[in-house]
């Protein structure tokens, strides 16, 4: 991983509480460009940050996780296809404000997290989370939540509903649903295990209000 200049991975302690050298420089320092910078969280190897980035090379993509074993399979398919718009960021998700600065991120892609059914806090659509993407996303900037869960889609379905947070799509059984088109074919590794076992995958994309303060729906 050490070997890859598109990949970052600072020490806790270069975050913790403090400002990374790249935020609000990514666009000049890192992509070289001023194209729109595109998340995705927990991103494991890589399949949606390189797909996005094949089929959108005027978008520049970070895929985010904290575990570099999975990550090194997108960081070389990076390099052996020789993907320029596409970075890799080692980090955990809380975090994500030492690294990128207000509005410099167009969208996020969450892409089958952790449900994290005991802990609501620790779910990467929670209002916790969702407060942490409101310091760094754009106006008007969009949220992705792709999962097999279907607690943690009706919970994140909940919670935009609480907050009025205008759905673009939402669907409970995306393969079924007629809207598929090139981006929401994208598979990773797990979501084609999943579709294997035949569970219904449930997508949900959502403008994030960066104003609104935001509550959390009851659990059932």
């Amino acid at each position: 991983m050490e070997t890859f200049h598109h990949v970052i991975q600072p020490s806790f302690d270069e975050v913790f509480k403090k400002d990374y050298k790249l935020k609000g420089n990514w666009s000049k320092d890192f992509f070289k460009n001023e194209n729109p910078i595109v998340l995705e969280l927990g991103c494991g190897k890589g399949e949606y940050t390189i797909g996005l980035a094949r089929q959108y090379p005027n978008r520049n993509f970070i895929g985010i996780d904290i575990k570099g074993a999975r990550m090194w399979r997108g960081a070389k398919t990076a390099v052996t296809e020789n993907i320029h718009n596409v970075g890799f960021l080692r980090t955990r998700v809380d975090l994500i404000n030492s690294f990128f600065a207000s509005e410099e991120v167009a969208e996020i892609w969450v892409t089958f997290p952790d449900p994290q059914p005991k802990k609501y806090y620790k779910r990467l659509t929670s209002s916790r989370f969702l407060g942490y993407y409101q310091k760094i996303i754009s106006e008007n900037g969009v949220v992705n939540l792709k999962t097999d869960n279907a607690d943690l889609f009706q919970y994140t379905r909940d919670l935009v509903k609480l907050n009025d947070l205008e759905i673009l799509t939402d669907t409970d059984n995306l393969y079924h649903s007629g809207i598929v088109d090139e981006i929401l074919s994208i598979k990773t590794f797990y979501e084609q295990q999943f579709l294997e076992q035949g569970k219904p995958i449930h997508y949900i994309r959502f403008k994030l209000d960066k104003l609104k303060q935001l509550g959390e729906p009851e659990e059932k």
